[in-house]
């Protein structure tokens, strides 16, 4: 396997930008999420790259020191992205739940509820696939009636895939399994995860907005 000292050797952060503008450049006809997944991963690599980086702040004579690891850099990632979805999700009233847009070009959406529904499945799907981890208590999404449900069934998906970020190392992040999307990596995988959950999030912000309702990610914060 090739490491990441050679992958991106001397200066990773030029490699990365020269990497972008290449693809950027090119005649690619390599699709949008294609090209944030590498965008992802390459910034992930970065820091795969240098298991032992540390940060040091001095604060009254003292230094406080954190070590970035892979699974610290991913499941801060997904953190964020769980902060934001389960308040978006818990926000929509339950009587909206089958809400699909239908002012404009819609025919065949899905609605409130499906997206909810393929999100929790998506989560459990490649997130067991990139730690090879079958989740022993995944729910049947299709069986799930209540808002009440939903809003449990997404969050206990959010914690199986902390459960499997917890599986990576520096050893296995790079590690090569059975292809997502075309992703074969381990951190790969868990990063294109939240990429595609950050997706539906975006499109759940608007079913959100149609209703009236501002997403709790943008109402002001109290200081």
């Amino acid at each position: 396997m090739i490491g990441a000292e050679e992958v991106l050797p001397r200066s990773r952060a030029s490699c990365y930008a020269q990497t972008l503008e290449s693809f950027a450049q090119g005649e690619s006809h390599m699709k949008m999420k294609n090209l944030a997944v590498l965008s992802v991963l390459l910034a992930g690599t970065v820091l795969l790259g240098t298991p032992r980086m540390h940060a040091q702040t001095t604060m009254g004579g003292d230094q406080a020191t954190s070590a970035a690891t892979p699974s610290g850099v991913i499941d801060q990632l997904l953190g964020k992205v769980e902060g934001e979805m389960v308040p978006l999700v818990e926000a929509m009233p339950a009587d909206k739940f089958n809400f699909a847009p239908t002012n404009g070009n819609f025919t065949g959406v899905r609605t409130f509820e499906q997206q909810v529904r393929h999100v929790t499945s998506a989560n459990y799907s490649m997130f067991g696939a990139a730690a090879s981890l079958k989740p022993t208590d995944m729910p049947d999404v299709k069986t799930l009636k209540t808002k009440e449900q939903m809003v449990q069934a997404l969050k206990d998906s959010f914690a199986f895939a902390h459960k499997a970020i917890a599986t990576l190392d520096t050893d296995n992040a790079l590690e090569v399994v059975k292809p997502v999307d075309g992703i074969d990596t381990r951190a790969g995988i868990m990063l294109f995860a939240i990429i595609h959950m950050n997706d539906h999030f975006g499109q759940l912000v608007e079913y959100l907005r149609m209703n009236g309702i501002v997403p709790p990610s943008s109402l002001p914060r109290s200081r």
